[in-house]
């Protein structure tokens, strides 16, 4: 038998049915501290099992997993056609490789490529230097594992390590939306019960792994694309004389596992209806097991009701932040993308309602009229890609998001966005002084704008891609048996915002002539080569 073995970029998707794609990757440029990542590519002429181990120097940390693949029906629209903006040309409707698998060993087809993804981290104080990373594929009948066939491949990386480390990001956080209620569907748990909390702590150390420092709280269900299973973190129950008990408990659980796992700050639910505050937030007897709630859904945003239940709420709120001195950590909200004349009017209603209340929380949304910021609707902004530059413009301090939308030649991380143009998510966030970044789904394993579950490994649009919707946005992490299994997309990106780091490190501005061919969130250079030549100028300042 015989079989072709690369050690690969990790910008790159292995098509099964098409030759390895790439050059041979000889060498990572590296910070002390950086993670990084390559892939193992091999294709056959033969029926085989292939293994795969990886070594590497005493005190460095290789992970390997098989790359998995799965079905997409066609490509996301409203993106050009060429190989910067669109992957998998030729190769899609088929299997795209994604999901992560804790594998490492693959059958495999005449004619076909499969590819293992090693993550490599080195130790705490790594010197300078160069060190060899080697890889080791091995053949095998796939009848018999134990039977060998053909003589095992190696192959070696050269990892350069430079004399920098990557401090903490600083002044940019990032949040994707996490979904309770997702967790509780897929794993079968009773509401928040022992099971839950085991799983959501290996999430929770999932996200902050990537990067990732925000975290959604459900303080109650959140008014997010549809009426969703109940995932109400705060018990509420009616007293006697008309007024409420809150039990803060769960809160408080959420809280401390998060911070217990890395997670610094923490975006609470919106607090009204979604698209524009018409409507009081649906708020649940107890955590909603019963699903029977405290006042009829339709009811108006500024009603009475509504108002004397937020009076009795958000001084407890605030108390509750004090005592887990978290206020100052803490991002709120009233409702997701208000737009319109309408939304606008209703938006300032519930704002000077929640103001009057509770005169220290400012509000930050995804929004896209600049009108909501230039007219102070909104406090902190959270602008789309394509209208973001100009928010920064005006001068209105604000984040940056894309949902869905916009493609075309715009930052994304779906599907069948290259992963050379995902890998510069960390050098856009860097060119402008943006507070932050806002995607809605890290998880979002749910039929389009319902709570009826779906299968991630099969669905990737939420089964609305005739509406818009592109495969890869509701989610970058897949559900596995007892916590999250990544996807390549989840690691690009996160190896990206490394980019962001490096550049605080070195003190390089914003303005400085190395980034202006980042010129947007669409027009920016979106070769590997070109963010890999770039790294190297940047070590090579830091060696001086």
């Amino acid at each position: 038998m015989k079989f072709s073995a690369c050690v690969t970029s990790p910008f790159v998707r292995h098509f099964p049915a098409a030759p390895i794609a790439g050059a041979p990757l000889r060498a990572v440029d590296i910070a002390l501290n950086e993670r990084f990542s390559f892939q193992v590519a091999v294709r056959c002429d033969a029926p085989a099992r292939l293994s795969v181990s990886v070594s590497a120097p005493e005190g460095w940390r290789a992970r390997v997993r098989r790359v998995g693949l799965v079905p997409l029906p066609h490509h996301n629209t409203d993106v050009p056609s060429n190989p910067a903006d669109l992957d998998g040309i030729g190769q899609i409707p088929g299997l795209v490789p994604d999901p992560l698998f804790d594998e490492t060993s693959a059958c495999v087809a005449a004619g076909e490529t499969v590819a293992f993804w090693v993550g490599v981290v080195p130790p705490p104080g790594a010197a300078p230097g160069e060190y060899p990373i080697a890889a080791e594929v091995a053949p095998s009948e796939i009848a018999d594992p134990a039977k060998r066939i053909g003589r095992t491949a190696r192959r070696t990386l050269l990892a350069r390590l430079h004399n920098v480390a990557l401090p903490p990001r600083s002044g940019f956080d990032v949040t994707h939306w996490f979904y309770a209620d997702c967790i509780i569907d897929r794993y079968g748990t009773d509401m928040f019960d022992g099971r839950f909390w085991e799983i959501l702590e290996r999430y929770f150390r999932d996200i902050a792994d990537h990067g990732q420092n925000v975290i959604y709280v459900p303080l109650f269900t959140p008014p997010l694309d549809g009426v969703k299973r109940p995932s109400q973190l705060l018990k509420v129950s009616r007293r006697a004389d008309g007024g409420f008990a809150f039990d803060w408990s769960d809160v408080r659980r959420y809280v401390r596992l998060a911070r217990k796992c890395g997670l610094e700050k923490f975006e609470w639910c919106h607090f009204f209806g979604q698209w524009g505050c018409r409507v009081a937030l649906r708020v649940y007897e107890g955590q909603g097991g019963g699903g029977r709630l405290l006042w009829p859904a339709d009811t108006a945003a500024t009603s009475p009701e509504y108002r004397d239940f937020l009076a009795r709420l958000l001084p407890e709120f605030r108390a509750f932040l004090a005592r887990e001195r978290i206020l100052s950590s803490s991002i709120f909200h009233l409702s997701d993308e208000p737009h319109g004349d309408e939304a606008k009017a209703n938006y300032l209603a519930a704002k000077a309602m929640v103001n009057g209340l509770a005169p220290w929380m400012r509000f930050s949304d995804a929004v896209s009229d600049i009108a909501f910021g230039s007219e102070g609707v909104i406090d902190i902004p959270v602008p789309s890609v394509r209208t973001a530059l100009d928010f920064l413009g005006a001068g209105i301090e604000s984040w940056c998001y894309y949902c869905c939308y916009p493609r075309g030649g715009y930052i994304q991380h779906l599907m069948d966005t290259p992963l050379a143009k995902i890998a510069m998510h960390g050098l856009l966030f860097y060119r402008w002084p943006f507070r932050g970044y806002l995607h809605w789904g890290l998880n979002y394993w749910n039929l389009s704008q319902t709570s009826t579950p779906i299968d991630p490994y099969a669905v990737s649009d939420a089964k609305a891609w005739e509406r818009g919707w592109a495969y890869g946005d509701p989610f970058l992490v897949y559900p596995g048996e007892d916590g999250p299994v990544d996807s390549i997309r989840w690691e690009v990106f996160a190896e990206s915002l490394q980019d962001y780091a490096l550049l605080q490190a070195l003190g390089i501005s914003r303005d400085d002539p190395m980034l202006a061919p980042i010129r947007s969130f669409s027009d920016f250079p979106k070769a590997e080569v070109w963010r890999r030549r770039l790294r190297r100028r940047l070590f090579a300042m830091a060696g001086k």
